[in-house]
């Protein structure tokens, strides 16, 4: 399951830079409103240092990293909703995404212009969360007449529209529709809807390269993730021991990358399996809480459903017993069966019946 993420944000806040850096990916970055005018959409590898220490060790064919792919759209402004600006035009391209991830600025740059002349994290996300709950709002005034019409011809519709009409009071009242106390049942019928507010969002504080590593001031309750775009656009140019050197001279352990995609499994409650041989060793996601079987099902459904039993051994075993030999004669590696939770680093073969 490839985690998807959708960027947004305000003009000039540097979400384009910083989605050109992480992705790799060249592309326009400018300084003027509406810079970005078709979505961008690129996959980017989720760095996972466990998967060279398993490499060293089984020597395969090739690494395959689990991946994340982003989208970016036009910056959002005032007034998207009835039309001002390009950014409205493309949030049907982030409606299918796992995640928001919303760019704030809180560089100074004075020579980069911001759409409200002024540099303010806390009015910017304010201005983007009412842009969405009104796309949202939108979205249920056409959903709405349809589920009546369903809900007339099948009963078991009514709780569709229900939860519908629930969420149209609740973002009415500026609140995103993921904050509504709903049941499960709820939370599924709503997920049909495709509400951007439903989504999970985190927040990036593009920052000025001498605030790397410092505390940021909040935003809607969040705790920001601090990066600077124009740092990552650097270590994009760099190669592996380059960026090492470079972001040892800042202080920093890890990349804007790493941390974005750590802080985005967090959010989903998202953890990595491992699978490893000559052909190949590769990560492998699944959500936390996973049981055996639905791990296998993420390599390949019918693994799922001819499972058997997962051969386990934890990732520290592996390591530090030199791979799967070892760890089976010292018995760390475990027959699993059906009700096994997965737990992130497990290495893992599953046997099935096809």
């Amino acid at each position: 399951m490839a985690l998807s993420i959708g960027i947004v944000g305000l003009p000039n806040v540097g979400k384009s830079t910083l989605f050109t850096a992480l992705t790799r990916k060249g592309g326009l970055a400018a300084n003027y409103p509406f810079a970005t005018i078709d979505p961008n959409v690129g996959i980017v590898d989720v760095p996972d240092e466990r998967l060279q220490k398993l490499a060293d060790i089984v020597h395969p064919a090739r690494i395959v990293p689990a991946t994340v792919e982003f989208v970016d759209i036009a910056g959002l402004v005032r007034g998207a909703n009835e039309g001002e600006g390009l950014g409205n035009q493309f949030l049907s391209n982030i409606r299918n995404t796992d995640a928001i991830c919303e760019v704030v600025r809180y560089f100074s740059d004075p020579d980069v212009v911001h759409v409200d002349g002024r540099v303010d994290p806390a009015s910017d996300v304010d201005t983007i969360q009412t842009e969405l709950v009104l796309a949202d709002l939108g979205t249920l005034e056409r959903a709405i007449p349809k589920l009546e019409k369903e809900a007339k011809r099948d009963k078991e519709k009514a709780p569709n529209l229900a939860i519908a009409k629930r969420l149209q009071e609740w973002l009415n009242e500026g609140n995103r529709a993921a904050d509504l106390d709903m049941t499960d049942d709820e939370r599924a019928a709503a997920h049909d809807l495709f509400l951007l507010t439903m989504k999970p969002i985190l927040y990036v504080a593009n920052v000025d390269e001498d605030a790397l590593g410092k505390p940021v001031a909040q935003v809607a309750g969040q705790d920001p993730i601090p990066i600077c775009a124009e740092v990552e656009a650097e270590l994009a140019d760099l190669d592996p021991e380059e960026a090492r050197e470079y972001l040892d001279s800042l202080g920093l352990e890890h990349s804007g990358l790493e941390t974005l995609a750590q802080a985005a499994y967090r959010l989903l409650g998202l953890q990595s399996f491992f699978t490893a041989g000559e052909k190949e060793v590769k990560a492998w996601t699944v959500r936390i809480g996973a049981k055996a079987p639905e791990a296998a099902g993420v390599i390949h459904s019918d693994f799922e459903k001819g499972f058997i039993k997962a051969e386990t051994i934890s990732y520290e075993d592996y390591v530090s017993l030199g791979g799967e030999q070892g760890a089976r004669e010292a018995g760390r590696l475990r027959m699993e069966g059906k009700d096994y939770v997965v737990q992130d680093g497990d290495v893992m073969v599953f046997r099935f019946n096809v």
